[in-house]
């Protein structure tokens, strides 16, 4: 699999997610996401790609878990409905079991600096991994991570 940065525009979401906030903890992020996925196919859903995003909030970090889905759905309790709309990414696509993962961000992270002083981009937003199913169970998703970085042109 051949590794490299690209700038594209990704494609309109309509995900649910949840969202909390504390130390990382892969054991409660599985449970969550899981949880998320149940509760996705209770309402018999049709989903589609996981999302993964963390911000440092000081002591703790906050994180969104979110599934894509397809049909008319609302939230409850701590489930939102979610609209991620299509805008310009930067997106690598990668197996974690051949490239270190800190390799990725360490080369997007640089790549994107050179961005901003060729004026390809003006600034970067949001960071996201990108899973085409559950990346504990499906090997096939979790083979093909992607990272994605919003960007403004």
């Amino acid at each position: 699999m051949a590794v490299d940065f690209a700038i594209k525009t990704t494609l309109k979401y309509r995900v649910v997610s949840v969202r909390f906030v504390g130390p990382f903890n892969e054991r409660r992020i599985r449970s969550e996401w899981e949880r998320l996925a149940k509760w996705a196919k209770a309402k018999r859903l049709n989903t589609g790609k996981w999302f993964f995003s963390e911000e440092d909030a000081g002591k703790a970090y906050r994180f969104d878990l979110s599934i894509e889905v397809r049909g008319r759905v609302k939230g409850e309790g701590k489930v939102r409905v979610r609209t991620f709309p299509a805008s310009p990414i930067a997106t690598v696509t990668f197996d974690p079991d051949v490239v270190a993962a800190r390799v990725i961000y360490h080369g997007l992270s640089d790549w994107l600096r050179w961005r901003k002083k060729d004026k390809t981009i003006k600034r970067t937003r949001t960071w996201r991994e990108v899973y085409s199913g559950n990346p504990w169970t499906d090997k096939k998703a979790w083979s093909h991570t992607e990272i994605q970085v919003l960007v403004s042109k």
